[in-house]
């Protein structure tokens, strides 16, 4: 089939759930997986199922996201025809969970559907992790005759997650949309695809509801708009939360996840930055563990993530912790469930203990 599809990735979105982590920075732009952001994966997603042409809906906030992302070069974005194109999010972004597509920053960005002749759009969040290809999902969407397929998957503990659950026919038709549900359901991915004629008439139609967000339209227009479903059965690293955020980063300790996130022929691209390998000094002790590129180890890491240019020195202990870029742990630390943000010291002979949920340092702090 010869069909040209755009993309849009919403990232003007924000929880309170993340602490400090978010305190200077997007959700998209968070740093994940010791040496990427949360925004590479939507983007990769795109690039890698031939989608050329991608918008990103940025939030006022946004100098963490555009320092990150430029110009698309890292995603093959930078190009004369299409590319990637960051725009305009509301202010008022959207701050609920489980909400995504803000129908404000989707009508403001109107143009950006109606200057291209694309048969479909993909629109997708930019906070999840997974490697997906939307290229059997397009195909699926054209050859179904529905103006939208939205991509779910079936999930245990249904009760930990925040967003939509849906009830599907034989015919994988979606016959209702609810916020709510308990042990296996079908959970809706953020990630859909749709007719892009249909989107710009589905903005004429509700762009006056534009505080709420397009899929609770949609959930509340089934008996109108036909929409199909399409079920990814791959790995799906949900984040709403600071404890989402530190679970799926300990899962990629999983060599079964590691693979199957990053060890396809779809390539998860990222900034470029250039270091020397980590380094493991004489005495260094280290045991299912990612250490990135720049980093020195004389000490002991257990069950973490260490992310660039992260020392730990002599005697000091990091086990079941993330410690983002730049880290500099002195002799004698001991660390145990805990995420440092950027620049952090810790200082010779402290002790940082998390609870239930993971303790955080904010950037640049020495302690």
């Amino acid at each position: 089939m010869n069909m040209k599809t755009i993309g849009i990735v919403s990232a003007n979105y924000v929880s309170g759930n993340f602490g400090e982590l978010t305190n200077k920075r997007t959700l998209a732009s968070i740093p994940f997986g010791g040496r990427y952001r949360l925004i590479d994966f939507a983007l990769s997603n795109m690039t890698n199922s031939g989608i050329k042409t991608v918008g990103v809906i940025a939030p006022y906030n946004s100098g963490s996201l555009i320092d990150h992302i430029g110009v698309g070069k890292p995603w093959s974005l930078d190009r004369k025809t299409g590319g990637l194109f960051v725009m305009p999010g509301s202010i008022f972004g959207v701050t609920l969970t489980g909400n995504r597509f803000l129908m404000r920053d989707i009508a403001a960005n109107k143009s950006f559907l109606e200057m291209d002749d694309a048969d479909y759009v993909v629109v997708t969040g930019s906070s999840d992790v997974c490697n997906i290809d939307y290229t059997p999902i397009i195909e699926a969407h054209a050859e179904s005759g529905n103006p939208i397929t939205i991509v779910t998957k079936k999930v245990d503990n249904a009760e930990d997650y925040r967003g939509f659950f849906v009830t599907k026919d034989g015919n994988g038709k979606v016959t209702e949309m609810v916020t709510h549900a308990e042990r296996t359901a079908d959970y809706f991915m953020d990630c859909f695809v749709i007719d892009r004629k249909f989107m710009i008439e589905f903005i004429n139609w509700f762009g006056a509801l534009d505080y709420m967000d397009v899929m609770d339209i949609v959930s509340q227009n089934l008996k109108t708009i036909s929409v199909g479903s399409y079920e990814f059965k791959g790995y799906f690293g949900k984040i709403s939360n600071l404890n989402d955020y530190f679970k799926v980063n300990m899962q990629l300790l999983d060599p079964k996840v590691m693979n199957e996130v990053f060890g396809s022929d779809r390539t998860i691209w990222t900034k470029v930055q250039d270091e020397a390998p980590a380094g493991f000094k004489p005495g260094s002790n280290v045991r299912n563990s990612l250490v990135a590129a720049g980093c020195e180890i004389e000490g002991t890491v257990e069950n973490s993530i260490i992310f660039r240019s992260t020392k730990v020195a002599k005697g000091a202990v990091v086990k079941n912790s993330i410690i983002l870029q730049h880290g500099d742990i002195k002799k004698s630390v001991k660390i145990d469930k805990a995420i440092l943000d950027k620049y952090v010291t810790v200082n010779e002979g402290v002790q940082i203990t998390g609870g239930e949920a993971p303790i955080v340092i904010g950037k640049s702090k020495s302690i």
